[in-house]
């Protein structure tokens, strides 16, 4: 990372191996783990953003009460969420609390092929052993939301006078398109927004559910009470993005005949998602410029963009450099557009375990040689053209649009630009910017 100049890291902390059984002792080798990768970062200037929880629950919590499903995660939540303020707060500054809401709850409890791998009949796409399709999704959002907002107040009350960080929280921002050009399809994109984006932004904004969901989920719909709606509203510092793909969306009537509806039958849609390797960096613009337009312009991070490609040890990946000089033009327009948007985070700095692919794909903008007993690392083009740009080198394609002076640095990466600077050299491209 310092060799290629990088200014910030995103990671995740894993729940189980700080405190393996979810609530208790701290594990002391998963503390000095991250105490050690955090003193690195610091030391080479390096500026750590943490995510507390992405997929990964000790097992303890899951077998004792099932996990997100039950109301006791958000008690258990914040008193891990403490332990992170308390031990490694002094160094960092941005901690996101949940990862992809959204995904982990549709794919994790309606559809089962995340992560614990909840479902019910006939909306699984496998045969899960255990969940409520109807149910669950709205459950573990509800709770996600709750479990989010006690921590943010915790360290609000205890922590930011002096520690003087920020607590956020990530979406996965899907961009839906119409799949004709009906009106009904039109509408249909309408509530594909409501059910899957706005599901969790509405209450950080407004404290409740958008109106529509409440509407057609009914009784199945948690509610907030008057306490718990105040903590969630405005409890977000930032909202962080995780954005990579475009889906066609097709309004399906008949799914609101079903006796048992899970959300995608609630929302009486169908997502067809658009080729995941087609470049659209519209989208992008678009899903932050949403923000603005809808939600207020909260502070925004764009935490995961990145171009998969078939993992192997061809290092001249052209169309990862063609990919991010495009994403990250399209931050830059929505920037200047007046979106609020902070940093820009490339997925990712290393080929990475996947969570679908597992080592079949790769976004890395370094090669892994996992045959050799010591994971030797080699750069790949993405790399080096990224490592020129931070060291001023104006080197590869580009169309280049002004002058200005860059810093860039890496989520798994950030590029700083002053907030006067109103353009930027086109051939940037990194991780993470940090505008």
């Amino acid at each position: 990372m310092v060799d290629v100049g990088l200014d910030a890291y995103r990671f995740s902390i894993s729940w189980s191996r700080l405190i393996p059984n979810g609530r208790g002792p701290i594990n002391p080798k998963g503390l000095e783990y991250y105490n050690n990768l955090i003193n690195e970062l610091i030391t080479h200037g390096i500026q750590p953003h943490v995510t507390l929880h992405n997929f990964d629950l000790p097992q303890a919590l899951e077998d004792e009460y099932g996990g997100w499903v039950s109301p006791k995660i958000i008690e258990d939540f914040k008193a891990y969420a403490e332990v992170c303020f308390r031990e490694f707060g002094d160094r960092v500054l941005h901690w996101s609390t949940i990862n992809e809401a959204n995904v982990f709850a549709l794919g994790g409890y309606d559809l089962g092929f995340l992560p614990p791998q909840r479902c019910s009949p006939p909306f699984g796409t496998r045969n899960c052993s255990k969940g409520n399709s109807s149910i669950e999704p709205y459950l573990v959002v509800h709770h996600c939301l709750l479990a989010h907002a006690s921590a943010a107040s915790l360290y609000k009350n205890n922590y930011k006078d002096k520690q003087h960080g920020f607590v956020g929280i990530s979406i996965y921002m899907f961009r839906f398109v119409p799949f004709t050009e009906s009106k009904e399809d039109a509408k249909a994109v309408e509530r594909a927004y409501e059910f899957l984006v706005n599901w969790v932004l509405h209450p950080l904004v407004f404290g409740e559910y958008p109106n529509l969901m409440k509407k057609n989920v009914g009784s199945k719909m948690p509610i907030f009470s008057d306490d718990e709606s105040s903590l969630v509203k405005g409890s977000a510092d930032f909202v962080g993005i995780i954005h990579y793909q475009n889906w066609h969306i097709k309004d399906d009537p008949y799914s609101f005949m079903m006796e048992t509806r899970d959300l995608g039958a609630d929302m009486g849609a169908k997502a067809i998602m658009i080729h995941e390797n087609v470049t659209t960096p519209e989208s992008l613009q678009m899903v932050i410029e949403y923000l603005k337009q809808v939600y207020g312009n909260p502070p925004t991070y764009v935490y995961e963009n990145g171009l998969p490609m078939k993992r192997n040890s061809w290092l001249q990946d052209e169309p990862r450099v063609e990919y991010m000089h495009a994403y990250i033009g399209a931050v830059l327009d929505a920037l200047r557009n007046g979106s609020n948007v902070k940093g820009y985070f490339s997925w990712s700095f290393l080929d990475v375990f996947e969570l679908l692919d597992g080592y079949d794909s790769s976004y890395g903008l370094f090669y892994v040689d996992f045959d050799d007993p010591n994971l030797k690392r080699y750069s790949k083009f993405s790399a080096q053209w990224f490592s020129n740009f931070l060291k001023g080198e104006r080197k590869g394609k580009g169309k280049g649009k002004g002058k200005g002076k860059g810093k860039v640095a890496h989520s798994n990466g950030v590029l700083e630009l002053n907030n006067n600077q109103t353009t930027f050299p086109s051939s940037s491209y990194s991780s993470y910017i940090n505008f």
